[in-house]
């Protein structure tokens, strides 16, 4: 069932949040060791959790509008009495005595927290595989990777494991690994989502789902002021939970297939170019055109690298033999960066912004590929190569998600399709300045609209 139907069922009394506890616990038991998606399980806390809700839901109380659904948290946040490693053998035992702002509004909304969901080490790098854990295989074919860094979730998804997974997103965490699994994830506006560790509009935590609908009510709970976080968006996130019907006639779409001149694999080409006429059935007014995005390679790699400083600096200095070597690398790019490079990165990063604004003033949406790739081998660290184009950084293949971080505009990665050789592609839709309900609002028409596709991977049935 889809999160939205276990809610109103939930709600209904229909079934207990005990069943749909075990429902997705036998789940995890059977499916889990062939894709090694949720690493770190804790029953007896969701046992625990499901009974509050039921004998809640007994007196006719309901604790929020995700009561009893199951959740896992991505091994980047803290939860506290459940062990959370970043994917490090620094933290391989660590386990928190509080949770991240992210986790403690979706317990208060009412959610069951299952467990944890695999990371690449500190969420370096867009695919999931670390010391502690290992590599989280694509449930579409177990052989190749599943992305990342939120790449567990994703496949705790596509595999019916949880309804519904956080995660987050700086060059494309959200987005890669919902491209790769075909399910829904949105790298909302920064702020939309509060997070009170960072002043830095750079990275963002948000939902991911199977579908539109669901990935919305998520949400709703996730989105909201917070006094405690500095970018805070200050919109109630009850508006997530409106419908999201809208006629799309007449809205003007930038569709981006060359997207900055970066270069796409053929397969990734050809399903992204065969979905065009979906929006055009919509009556959207589909343009070939993209904005100026003059140095947001060189930007994003500067903010990048002083994101490292500040979050490893300490860790890199202690304990650096326990650190993987791109770890490494950006730790020590960052504390060779001056003054005036960082400068000019703050004033491109505006430039940027402007120019890209003036670009949406004609355009709502841009519409161009997640990935410049589909899912590769999971033993694969990271793609060299593209359309044979050489990339000059582990972090190349992902342009086309981490340019679009530097305009901080929200992006949603919905799936658009298969390769011949059926491995899933996502569509990212990106919006206006903070205009996150409009990206839900075109991802739910062009859901509905869009030729079906195949659901389930084998490995989940």
């Amino acid at each position: 069932m889809t999160a939205t139907e276990l809610a109103g069922r939930l709600k209904k009394k229909q079934v207990s949040a005990r069943e749909v506890l075990r429902a997705h616990l036998d789940q995890i038991a059977r499916v889990n060791p062939k894709v090694n998606a949720i690493v770190t399980l804790s029953p007896e806390i969701a046992e625990a959790a499901a009974k509050k809700a039921d004998e809640a839901a007994a007196k006719g109380k309901f604790l929020g509008p995700l009561h009893g659904l199951p959740v896992a948290h991505k091994d980047l946040v803290e939860t506290k009495g459940i062990r959370t490693t970043f994917g490090s053998p620094i933290f391989k035992d660590n386990v928190p005595t509080a949770n991240a702002l992210i986790v403690d509004r979706i317990q208060q909304a009412g959610a069951v927290t299952v467990g944890k969901t695999n990371t690449p080490e500190f969420g370096a790098g867009s695919q999931t595989f670390n010391p502690v854990f290992g590599a989280t295989k694509n449930p579409w074919d177990l052989t190749k990777t599943c992305g990342g860094s939120s790449g567990g979730a994703a496949v705790a998804l596509a595999c019916g494991m949880v309804p519904i997974a956080d995660g987050s997103d700086m060059g494309g965490s959200l987005r890669n690994p919902a491209s790769f699994c075909s399910v829904v994830g949105f790298r909302v506006s920064p702020g939309r989502v509060p997070i009170n560790t960072t002043f830095s509009p750079l990275s963002v935590s948000g939902p991911m789902a199977r579908n539109v609908g669901d990935l919305a009510l998520f949400l709703s709970v996730l989105a909201g002021p917070n006094p405690l976080a500095p970018l805070a968006i200050h919109e109630p996130g009850s508006r997530f939970a409106q419908p999201l019907g809208r006629s799309m006639k007449g809205v003007r779409i930038a569709w981006c297939p060359n997207f900055a001149q970066l270069p796409f694999d053929r397969r990734v080409r050809e399903v992204f170019a065969s979905q065009r006429k979906t929006f055009e059935a919509l009556g959207c007014r589909v343009e070939e055109a993209e904005p100026d995005m003059s140095n947001a390679d060189a930007m994003f790699k500067v903010f990048r690298a002083l994101g490292y400083v500040e979050n490893h600096g300490e860790k890199y200095l202690r304990h650096k033999n326990l650190m993987k070597a791109t770890v490494i690398e950006e730790v020590e790019r960052g504390q060779k960066l001056t003054g005036p490079q960082i400068a000019t990165a703050e004033t491109q990063r505006a430039q940027l912004f402007g120019r890209v604004a003036k670009f949406m003033e004609t355009y709502e949406f841009m519409i161009l590929p997640v990935v410049q790739v589909p899912p590769f081998d999971v033993t694969q660290e990271y793609v060299s190569e593209i359309d044979g184009k050489k990339m000059a950084n582990y972090i190349d293949w992902m342009q086309s998600c981490y340019y679009i971080t530097v305009t901080s505009l929200p992006a949603l990665s919905i799936p658009g399709g298969f390769t011949t050789d059926g491995l899933p592609v996502g569509l990212q839709i990106v919006g206006r300045h903070q205009d996150d309900f409009g990206v839900l609002q075109l991802a739910h028409a062009f859901e509905q609209a869009r030729p079906a596709i195949k659901q389930w991977p084998d490995v989940a049935l």
